[in-house]
């Protein structure tokens, strides 16, 4: 049985939810999708520049899975932007 999947804290909702490379039809692209909780890590690393003990606090999480969050973020946006991939965030 899998665990059932715990609800961490976000306070951030962004206004824009898609990005892709110009010049290219989103129909031709194909996705990588951002779930709200790595767009929340990102921001709180690195735009509020806290610590990852401390985001990790705000987000209610432990500092490991708050480490997983961001590499699996980072990982996505780096695959759009070398791939040239459109970029969605999911709520």
């Amino acid at each position: 049985m899998v665990r059932p999947r715990l609800c961490r804290k976000i306070k951030f909702n962004p206004n824009v939810t898609y990005f892709k490379p110009q010049g290219v039809p989103m129909r031709l692209l194909e996705l990588v999708e951002l779930t709200i909780e790595e767009v929340e890590a990102l921001r709180l690393k690195n735009t509020r520049n806290l610590s990852q003990e401390e985001a990790a606090k705000k987000m209610k999480t432990s500092q490991s899975t708050f480490q997983r969050i961001l590499t699996s973020a980072y990982k996505k946006i780096t695959e759009a932007l070398i791939e040239g991939k459109a970029i969605k965030i999911i709520k």
